[in-house]
């Protein structure tokens, strides 16, 4: 079996804005999680989230793409210049046809699509410009890469929530095995606009606290989570073809799983219990692909809900898988410095 590997890191997060301050800010605790200062949040009642700050995308990004793209595809592209810089790889030096592009996306680009809308509202159709037809679409921002940097390998975007970014990796990896060399893969996401907002209130699932501490996952006062932007992009190579360039692995993706819950529901009392045993399933599969034991497992990244029958049910199933081993692995939730970035919030766990 193909080995895949990691040899390319990028990442756009609102505890910073490259690689190096993200991590900085990982292993000292740093939150990024502060009121909302993009539009006035007080007639909502979630007040904070994981804003990426400073960002400029004219800095960084040719205008012309800036001008065609929602936020949620800046940052992606930003994470790709930086991934690619990361890994020392040229794309156009290979052929086009052996790099492919997986992205996650949860809802697509929402401030972009609310500006439109506005635009059509208040002054008609002939104010609605040509890009809103593909900047809102889900997957515009593996069109995006895959365009800007001439990557005409098998290409794809993954929509399935918190667990995005994760599943796209492992389409990725598979993308890999099945012969295209190399991958640029990861998710981002940009949900905090008040179209994205109002579009997420009605899941209940939402802190409404008003404080810089609002989100606390597993904690005894938990009230629910804030959302979170930016996000990470990956590069996947065949781990021969990353040695026959000299690239350093940063890691090997070992394995993956997914199972489904159904739909979800904060009123259904047995519905927590069945997403506990749906995960309980998914790590005991991962785990089966990368063909380890669960007592080599050393750390747990966590969903972190801060939803307390979530949070119950995740310890639950992470407990009955590791067995023995749960006492000594320690468990994060780093989405509580981020906030809960939806289909990127796997990436960022990756990163």
């Amino acid at each position: 079996m193909t080995e895949v590997v990691i040899t390319g890191l990028g990442v756009v997060a609102p505890t910073g804005l490259d690689t190096d301050t993200f991590w900085r800010a990982a292993l000292a605790g740093a939150s990024g999680i502060r009121r909302i200062s993009r539009f006035d949040s007080r007639r909502y009642p979630v007040r904070y989230a994981g804003e990426v700050a400073n960002f400029d995308p004219t800095a960084v990004l040719d205008p012309r793409i800036v001008v065609q793209t929602d936020l949620w595809t800046q940052f992606v592209l930003e994470g790709t210049r930086q991934v690619l810089e990361s890994a020392s790889l040229d794309p156009r030096a290979l052929d086009s046809f052996d790099v492919g592009v997986t992205t996650s996306a949860s809802s697509g680009g929402n401030a972009f699509g609310q500006r439109e809308i506005e635009a059509l509202w208040a002054h008609g159709p002939r104010h609605v410009g040509p890009y809103q037809s593909i900047a809102w679409f889900y997957a515009a921002s593996t069109g995006q890469i895959s365009i800007g940097n001439a990557m005409r390998g098998p290409c794809a975007v993954v929509s399935s929530e918190s667990a995005g970014g994760l599943d796209a990796v492992a389409h990725a990896r598979r993308a890999v095995r099945q012969g295209c060399p190399v991958q640029v893969c990861g998710g981002t996401e940009a949900p905090v606009s008040p179209y994205a907002l109002t579009c997420q209130l009605p899941s209940g699932l939402l802190s409404e606290r008003d404080s810089p501490g609002a989100y606390r996952p597993f904690a005894h006062d938990a009230s629910g989570y804030v959302p979170g932007e930016g996000g990470a992009v990956l590069l996947l190579e065949d781990a021969a073809h990353a040695q026959a360039r000299d690239a350093r692995p940063l890691a090997v993706v070992a394995g993956h799983a997914a199972t489904f819950t159904g739909a979800q529901s904060t009123t259904d009392g047995d519905y927590w219990s069945r997403a506990g045993e749906a995960l309980a399933a998914a790590i005991r599969l991962a785990i089966a692909d990368a063909h380890v034991d669960p007592a080599e497992i050393d750390a747990v990244f966590a969903d972190g809900m801060a939803v307390p029958a979530a949070d119950r049910a995740e310890i639950s199933a992470v407990r009955e898988v590791l067995g023995p081993s749960f006492d000594r692995v320690p468990v994060t939730a780093v989405a509580a410095g981020l906030g809960r970035a939806y289909s990127a919030a796997g990436t960022f766990a990756v990163a």
